[in-house]
């Protein structure tokens, strides 16, 4: 099992294909450029290569302070990474919010009804009729030439600097709960308030996700730094198990996004 037996079974795959990556940039000693990955996988390529054998230093990129998905480069430690070795590119569009609502689903749905993968993609930004993608650079003239329209909204992307990227702030409130255990329909439960049937039912329906991916386990057992969420009602993240109370329940903190 080797070091598969410190991560879930669902992530397997991508363990196996981030260390192909690091493989390669030892045998190699050139950098390898990953897609946009999302924090979880973000993490895992970073611990992975603090176990190598050779001298790596992983970069990452997004577009902006507080990007969440971002591009890495795994590197060996005397290569020279600049910001343009990430290829990353804004878009930027405008339209009526006046006549139509849009929202990062929208967006999103939009992009990838042209036929890109997900991961060519990095955050979005959608507010007050602007518009603001960072895509890998390579698929860049395709979506300014195919991407005319979101919904019912005409629109016209143009490239911009990174400069002009739109910083979302990122406000975490943490609070502190007792659960009954750390199983995922207990932590949905205590987070969002919910009947122990509500919290059942949100997870069987595919409306939660673990570590940004649909999760249907209710017995799925949760981990310190696992980020949650639940569809309508946002993001969250378990910070801390904190141990055992003396009615044996378990009191963790929490943190939820406002």
């Amino acid at each position: 099992m080797g070091i598969h037996q410190h991560y879930r079974k669902e992530e397997h795959p991508f363990i196996d294909q981030a260390l192909s990556w690091i493989d390669h940039v030892e045998k190699t000693y050139r950098m390898k450029r990953t897609d946009f990955l999302d924090p979880r996988e973000q993490q895992i390529v970073e611990t992975l290569a603090r176990t190598s054998m050779e001298e790596l230093r992983v970069y990452k990129r997004g577009g902006g302070d507080n990007a969440e998905r971002r591009r890495l480069i795994i590197a060996p430690m005397y290569d020279e990474v600049m910001e343009e070795s990430f290829q990353l590119t804004l878009l930027q569009g405008s339209y009526h919010d006046k006549f139509v609502s849009l929202g990062h689903r929208d967006v999103m749905g939009a992009f990838l009804s042209l036929g890109i993968k997900r991961k060519k993609l990095g955050d979005i930004v959608v507010e007050n009729g602007l518009i603001q993608i960072v895509i890998a650079e390579e698929v860049a003239p395709f979506v300014l030439a195919n991407l005319t329209a979101i919904k019912m909204a005409r629109i016209r992307l143009e490239e911009r600097s990174l400069s002009f990227l739109v910083e979302q702030d990122v406000n975490w409130a943490e609070s502190s709960q007792v659960v009954t255990s750390l199983r995922l329909d207990a932590v949905i439960k205590a987070i969002y308030k919910l009947s122990r049937k509500d919290a059942a039912e949100s997870i069987t329906k595919g409306l939660v996700k673990v570590n940004y991916k649909i999760s249907d386990d209710r017995k799925l057992i949760l981990e310190a730094g696992d980020m949650l969420s639940l569809r309508g009602k946002g993001r969250s993240k378990l910070v801390e198990v904190n141990g055992r109370t003396k009615k044996d329940k378990v009191s963790i903190t929490t943190a939820l996004l406002k």
